[in-house]
């Protein structure tokens, strides 16, 4: 049996590596330099990722050459593809006039217009250069209005690498500090479950500390761990009723879900939304947003009035022109166009596809999403026939992310050689560029990799 698995392994990970010899030398050249010769935590795979050189579309290259049906996105960012032209437009326009004034520019009035005019709870705005930045500023303004300390999660849900943000996101479940952050820090940020209802009652018998509870509003990863509707209804009421703000971290699904994100297809209004990724139109950029009231912590003349201190917030790249005309081509594209609801119709036919050749084989397995996003359940733990038999909640948290051994990374490598690159939770984006043949082509590649797994599967 193990002679069967280590054979299948085996000829994957050589049929990957004749194919990428290029990437192979790249991956040595990086391990001299580079921590795990990478600079992001999801680019780590054995034997060694890929290395990319150009792009178009809902395509991608690698240095040797090697096209692939691209659902990584650039981690979220392109909602309309690679290098839509109309958005490199707009950034050659504004390189040749300047990349870094050190002064206010037009673009950045401009940009805030366009997202106060798209995304419901945003009066006012400001910009970051990432989405781990926009998460901090959320938290830090959210504890500067209300005067409170205490912030609360959700297990899985991902807000930036921040020290508020580490434990119980993929370790330390327990409440614990990870390493690196002050146990202090990890007092002031407790993670709960999402699917246990008690949590949040109870939390507001024990402490009147609450300043905020910041939430994916699709659920962890995008979705990967959903929540309802329903769910986030009771997060507003609960925290309209005890006095907390409520925010929302759309850096993935905003701009993406709908124009307006998962608020604007919801009508559930957070106080204060973190923005990144879609935001800035592929580049760096991120944003708060929220009401006046609020986003006022940050305001010279209305906290001199209140007689209050001020939040300090420089930023060398915020609103840095490039991601603003970027991101202003991209949020203009995306409201007067269908790009969301073509990318969610793209996932939807995606979804089905995928499904129909898991139970053509037999498997315990499941692909699920809302909006544009994709995932695998991978358990084994049943085999489900239809979506009707696919209960998140019954499942659990840790059974969802729960993916047999090595069978994530295998499958991965086997969909890279039959030319699709996903995300390795596993799962992935799709964007307004991706057409019925691409999802055609990828559910296609999808079989293929299946058969090389088949004997691995049996086990």
């Amino acid at each position: 049996m193990n002679d069967i698995v280590d054979k299948i392994r085996s000829a994957i990970e050589t049929s990957y590596c004749q194919r990428t010899p290029k990437s192979f030398e790249l991956s040595k050249a990086a391990q001299k330099y580079l921590p795990s010769g990478v600079v992001h935590d999801s680019r780590y795979i054995k034997p060694y990722g890929l290395y990319s050189c150009n792009a178009m579309g809902s395509r991608k290259w690698d240095v040797d050459g090697n096209e692939y049906i691209d659902y990584f996105g650039g981690h979220g960012a392109l909602m309309l593809g690679h290098n839509h032209p109309q958005v490199i437009d707009a950034i050659k326009t504004q390189l040749m006039r300047g990349t870094h004034f050190a002064t206010n520019h037009e673009l950045e009035i401009i940009w805030a217009q366009k997202i106060c005019e798209l995304v419901p709870s945003a009066e006012k705005v400001r910009f970051h250069s990432s989405g781990t930045e926009a998460t901090q500023m959320a938290v830090r303004l959210a504890r500067a209005f209300t005067g409170r300390n205490k912030l609360i999660r959700f297990h899985g849900h991902y807000h930036g690498w921040l020290d508020d943000m580490t434990s119980g996101y993929a370790t330390h479940f327990d409440g614990s500090s990870v390493i690196g952050v002050p146990e202090s820090t990890t007092e002031n940020s407790i993670a709960i479950d999402p699917y246990d209802e008690s949590c949040l009652n109870n939390l507001v018998d024990s402490t009147n500390d609450i300043a905020a509870i910041i939430v994916e509003p699709l659920g962890a990863a995008t979705g990967k761990v959903p929540i309802d509707t329903l769910f986030l209804q009771s997060l507003r009421n609960w925290t309209s009723k005890n006095n907390v703000l409520l925010i929302f971290d759309e850096v993935v699904t905003g701009f993406r879900v709908s124009p307006g994100g998962v608020q604007g297809s919801t009508d559930i209004i957070p106080d204060i939304t973190a923005l990144a990724k879609i935001v800035a139109g592929g580049l760096p950029g991120g944003a708060v947003a929220g009401s006046a009231e609020i986003m006022n912590c940050l305001d010279h003349n209305a906290c001199d009035l209140l007689n209050r201190e001020k939040i300090i917030h420089p930023g060398t790249f915020n609103a840095c022109p490039v991601s603003a005309a970027a991101g202003i081509e991209t949020l203009n594209i995306i409201q007067q166009s269908t790009a969301c609801e073509h990318a969610n119709n793209m996932a939807i036919r995606l979804r089905l596809g995928l499904n129909h050749v898991i139970k053509s084989k037999g498997l315990g397995w499941f692909v699920y999403g809302e909006a544009s996003a994709f995932h695998f359940y991978m358990g084994n733990e049943l085999l489900i026939q239809d979506s009707a038999k696919f209960y998140p909640k019954e499942i659990g948290r840790q059974s969802l992310y729960k993916q047999p051994p090595d069978t994530t990374r295998l499958l991965k490598l086997a969909m890279n050689i039959n030319g699709v690159d996903m995300a390795g939770w596993p799962g992935g984006l799709i964007s307004a560029a991706h057409t019925e043949e691409d999802i055609e082509e990828t559910i296609e590649a999808f079989t293929k990799s299946i058969e090389l797994l088949e004997p691995i599967l049996e086990f």
